[in-house]
């Protein structure tokens, strides 16, 4: 699994060196300079990881962490001059998941990385829940421990639904995280491919909520 990190930083020199040393150890990074520009990718990808600075140009680090949290779990790494307390607690107030002040060491920004990632489940082998085990390193699928072989656009949604788990991901959301902002195709292709994960589960773990998305409900708690 490609995993994607967002590193929104506006000194040049500190987001090209922290995305230097991401991509050398093998993630995919997009990078932005403008709280603004930070939202429109917030909302046109699935990301993994963001890496988030306070002091931005146009939306401000707090206030764009506030609408990520409305879209989704995602980890969110604060990476800021500000060293005071109120700000730091404003930020873990906001739900972040860590923060750094700067000056750091490359070294301790990319092991704190790592403990979100695998916090999250992505960076480990296997993510269970219930009957249900992921693989993301292989886009392998099991329930029960038998193989239900998944594709990669399946595999990927059951991943966005169960990191999600009990919160709605609408038709629209879905389809601009897992095919991009710029498919030409409409909705309906996720319908097919949701009709498709539930042929291949042995349980509709999967509940359409009318006019709003697709939920994973709890796996343990199926009939």
């Amino acid at each position: 699994m490609v995993i994607k990190i967002l590193v929104v930083e506006d000194d040049t020199h500190i987001r090209e060196t922290v995305k230097a040393y991401l991509v050398d150890v093998g993630y995919h990074v997009d990078t932005c300079a403008d709280g603004n520009d930070a939202l429109d990718k917030i909302y046109d990808n699935l990301y993994h990881l963001v890496i988030l600075d306070i002091m931005l140009p146009g939306i401000n680090g707090h206030e764009l962490l506030k609408e990520l949290r409305k879209l989704h779990d995602t980890p969110v790494l604060m990476m800021t001059a500000l060293d005071d307390d109120a700000n730091e607690i404003k930020a873990f107030t906001n739900e972040a998941d860590d923060y750094v002040t700067k000056p750091f060491t490359i070294e301790i920004l990319l092991k704190r990385a790592e403990a979100l990632l695998r916090r999250s489940g992505v960076l480990k082998k296997e993510v269970c829940c219930g009957k249900l085990t992921l693989f993301p390193e292989t886009y392998k699928a099991e329930y029960d421990g038998v193989d239900i072989g998944l594709t990669a656009k399946e595999f990927e949604i059951l991943f966005l639904l169960l990191q999600n788990k009990n919160k709605v991901i609408s038709q629209e959301s879905m389809l601009t995280k897992i095919w991009g902002y710029d498919f030409d195709g409409g909705e309906g292709i996720v319908h097919v491919n949701i009709k498709r994960l539930r042929d291949k589960l042995p349980a509709n773990i999967i509940k359409t909520i009318k006019g709003a998305g697709y939920c994973l409900m709890e796996v343990d708690d199926e009939k």
